[in-house]
């Protein structure tokens, strides 16, 4: 089977919920079937705009409560937790039995600092699940052991170190948050009964399922594509990849312009998505967090640039791709100036191939659209540049 490359484009907006009209308000369900048909969102801490997290559902849905989505994952009865996912994710609570194998593979692959505070310093990391078992709810800073935690964000102190290996190894978890600190407790006290009563499933299973997931949520996909969803290595991933074709659930194609064998999920469609649709994405959205493929898909080569030098910027700091029916037609460097009450448009850069007048036109209804969900009055050029 071959599909042209708009049918590609077409699948995987479709399947992301980005086709969709959106609801005139959104409710709480409404949140809670994204989140499990995307099922996953990126977390990032980078806040010049707003919390990456809560954009995934603005560009869907339109104008929501972002205290919708702090209520699915924090307060009962919870529809989502905290755990490596797509690195620190939201992930449907639905998947937690899936993900038990990479919790128990933590204890004994952790990376860097927190393998070696595991392995050295064993009894630190129980005295850290003691004071979190104690005192949970309780931040990482707030547990006071180990070396006292040293200048600059990347150097965590022990204590530090130990209680991130508890929450990659699943002994602690998220029990909410305090600005953006986590505060932890343990799974027992914060998971549903329902959940930890569930059996866990082998890392064959798992993965197989999480494979498959990944595939409805992208519509057409490379191997790369569906292990990079939810981080899988390839040993586990390939022998998951070719079961799911033997059981008809994935369809091998190959893809105009694509130089790898794409996967079809059998549920997949491609909508009639109207010209008029647009959305701004994160640049940690799930479309486009994958940047091999955004340019595979999209002939966009989009790259993060808020870790280069201001002055070896491109498009800018905080940049969010603009989808316009089923094409990336522009990319747009965004900032939230909250004493000022204005959406800054820092800089904003048409896509080769784009027609102008409609982009500029959508996008400026688009950002209109963003600036009253951040509460926000009005929209400015940033002429400072």
């Amino acid at each position: 089977m071959k599909l042209s490359a708009k049918e590609a484009r077409a699948i995987a907006v479709t399947a992301q919920g980005l086709a969709a009209e959106r609801p005139r308000r959104v409710t709480s369900g409404d949140v809670r079937k994204l989140a499990g048909k995307l099922g996953v969102i990126q977390i990032d801490s980078v806040n010049v705009l707003v919390r990456s997290h809560y954009l995934p559902v603005f560009s869907r849905l339109g104008s929501y409560d972002p205290a919708l989505l702090d209520e699915l994952a924090y307060s009962a009865p919870r529809g989502l937790f905290e755990y490596w996912g797509h690195m620190a994710s939201f992930l449907p609570m639905a998947l937690q039995p899936m993900f038990r194998w990479r919790m128990e593979a933590a204890r004994k692959s952790a990376w860097g600092g927190i393998r070696s505070i595991a392995r050295y310093q064993p009894k630190l990391v129980r005295d850290v699940l003691a004071v979190v078992t104690e005192r949970g709810p309780i931040g990482a800073g707030a547990i006071e052991l180990g070396k006292a935690r040293r200048a600059g964000w990347w150097e965590w102190s022990d204590a530090k170190r130990a209680v991130e290996y508890l929450f990659w190894s699943g002994q602690v978890t998220t029990a909410n948050r305090r600005g953006f600190e986590r505060l932890y407790d343990l799974p027992e006290r914060v998971f549903p009964a329902e959940i930890l009563a569930l059996p866990t499933p082998g890392p064959v299973d798992a993965c197989r399922a999480l494979i498959e997931l990944s595939s409805r949520a992208m519509g057409i996909a490379s191997e790369s594509d569906l292990r990079d969803y939810y981080r899988l290595k390839t040993p586990m991933a390939r022998p998951a990849i070719a079961t799911l074709v033997e059981q008809g659930i994935l369809q091998p194609v190959d893809v105009e312009g694509w130089d790898k064998p794409a996967y079809l999920h059998r549920e997949a469609k491609a909508a009639k998505i109207a010209s008029e649709r647009a959305a701004l994405l994160s640049p940690f959205d799930n479309l486009v967090w994958a940047r091999e493929r955004t340019e595979r898909l999209f002939g966009m080569k989009f790259r993060l640039e808020i870790y280069t030098p201001q002055h070896k910027r491109v498009h800018g700091y905080y940049v969010l791709p603009f989808l316009l029916g089923d094409k990336l037609v522009a990319r747009v460097d965004l900032k939230a100036d909250r004493a000022g009450s204005a959406l800054l448009v820092q800089a904003a850069h048409l896509e080769p191939g784009a027609a102008a007048a409609p982009t500029a036109a959508a996008m400026s209804e688009e950002l209109s659209r963003m600036a009253r969900w951040l509460k926000l009055d009005r929209v400015l050029m940033n002429t400072a540049r």
